[in-house]
């Protein structure tokens, strides 16, 4: 049974709240990429193994806070694309690594100029600085499943 005058409804749900921002987020970097071929989860693959020039597919799963399975999916793509190499890693064959490719590099050079106007459109749209302290209060919530 709810307290009284608790919120009840689907809008007042915080997940919700944020699940609808992250599509709508989701839906302007995509637009901005949509000439690359990109979506931005594959973008921030991409970008982040050019960081870290190879991973395995669990660190890549973890750094991008990802379901494993699920980044094996995208990451079978953008192999299949020809953007990325998967392969036993040298010390450990049960270990998967992901690497970039010189044709997921050259794809990441076409989308960088276009990643960087979705970022700007989204500084117009809401401000800089309220951008800014979104993804600090972001980066700072606690949502760790403590109950399980």
């Amino acid at each position: 049974m709810p307290v009284v005058d608790a919120p009840t409804g689907v809008e007042d749900c915080s997940c919700f709240a944020i699940m609808r921002a992250a599509r709508q987020a989701a839906r302007l970097y995509d637009a901005h990429l949509k000439p690359t071929g990109l979506r931005i989860s594959q973008f921030l693959i991409l970008a982040l193994l050019e960081e870290v020039k190879s991973a395995p597919m669990n660190t890549l799963a973890e750094r991008l806070d990802t379901e494993r399975t699920a980044m094996g999916k995208m990451a079978s793509v953008l192999e299949r694309d020809g953007l990325v190499q998967i392969g036993p890693a040298p010390t450990d064959g049960r270990m998967r690594l992901v690497e970039l490719t010189q044709a997921g590099e050259r794809r990441l050079r076409q989308a960088f100029p276009l990643w960087l106007q979705a970022q700007s459109r989204m500084d117009a749209l809401n401000g800089t600085q309220r951008v800014i302290a979104l993804r600090m209060e972001l980066a700072g919530l606690d949502m760790r499943n403590t109950s399980a």
